[in-house]
């Protein structure tokens, strides 16, 4: 009984976080619009910082407000779970939600994507998360808060690169669902529904830890397991949520820049926390997770270097490396 009760707690955090969704990427998208920006940085600026900010907290109240070298560890976990979900999963389960579309015969194999845009985003992350990494070796607080502070510094540039791209729009949008009869819907009304929305998707997502916490418990499962992988997977289900849905909606540009736009935020701010907060020392399987994320990565931008587009059946490969990192976890 108890472990049906788990499950349905599962259920319920799914139905949330998906009435989240649908209420925060239309405020999202109608607050775009409002302000005339580019649909760039609607999705990598607007979408991807808006969802990460609740898990954004995690690292700072542990690190800074936590106790000893659990506190940190924490704050760690949390900074460094996000980039690797993102980019090992997240991404390549965008790409195979794409075939399945293809499939069902919603759409076509491809991504209809500004690939130049894409590609700043990636660029962007492999530079702050290699910086990242550079500090792991080199056991220097002046290098760190030099580094933490280039880091800002470096987000603040990426935005004002996302803001200055093109207005695409043109997309069919669907009437705020606070104000369904408003052709032009009140900043208020936006503002609203997108905290609304946000508050359900930080709801989803806290139920879903609370259930897996109990499972982990109920079937004996690791803890390692579920602070590195289930943990963090709870944390990415707003970006996760939001980009299957304006997937689905063929709404490419949104999707995929609220990933890469959230990799990129997650390489920067938190890192920076982390920094300055932390000595800034790694255990093997942290670490181990900061170089997949990096490989994840690296691969992607190759394919578009090289071919100039994504072939989603090799963009989903990327999943492999998470798989295969869960099984050495499961069995260490």
């Amino acid at each position: 009984m108890t472990t049906l009760l788990y499950v349905g707690l599962f259920l319920l955090s799914v139905v949330v976080t998906l009435g989240g969704c649908a209420l925060f990427t239309n405020g999202i998208e109608w607050l775009g619009k409002r302000l005339k920006v580019p649909d760039g940085a609607v999705g990598s600026i607007f979408a991807a910082v808006g969802t990460t900010l609740p898990e954004t907290s995690i690292p700072v109240i542990a690190i800074f407000f936590g106790t000893g070298q659990e506190g940190a560890d924490v704050g760690l976990g949390a900074i460094l779970g996000a980039p690797f979900m993102l980019s090992t999963l997240v991404l390549p389960l965008l790409a195979g939600l794409l075939l399945l579309y293809t499939k069902m015969g919603k759409r076509t194999a491809a991504f209809a994507l500004n690939y130049g845009d894409v590609r700043t985003d990636l660029q962007f992350f492999l530079t702050a998360y290699g910086l990242a990494l550079f500090c792991v070796y080199v056991p220097s607080h002046a290098v760190h808060y030099a580094v933490a502070g280039l880091l800002v510094l470096l987000y603040g540039y990426y935005m004002k690169i996302k803001f200055s791209g093109e207005h695409v729009g043109g997309s069919e949008l669907e009437p705020l669902f606070f104000a369904r009869q408003a052709a032009r819907p009140a900043y208020v009304l936006i503002a609203l529904q997108g905290a609304v929305g946000l508050v359900g998707l930080a709801g989803g997502a806290h139920l879903f830890v609370t259930a897996a916490k109990a499972l982990s418990a109920e079937l004996q499962v690791s803890p390692l397991l579920l602070a590195l992988l289930i943990a963090p997977l709870a944390t990415e289900l707003p970006e996760m949520s939001n980009s299957f849905l304006w997937l689905y909606q063929k709404k490419d540009t949104l999707a995929v820049g609220n990933v890469t736009g959230a990799m990129v935020f997650q390489a920067t701010f938190p890192v920076s926390v982390g920094l300055i907060g932390t000595d800034w020392t790694l255990a093997p399987n942290a670490l181990a997770t900061m170089g997949l994320a990096l490989v994840a990565v690296s691969a992607s931008l190759g394919q578009l270097l090289w071919g100039g587009h994504w072939r989603p059946w090799l963009l989903s490969a990327s999943a492999l490396l998470y798989i295969g990192f869960t099984l050495y976890l499961y069995g260490a």
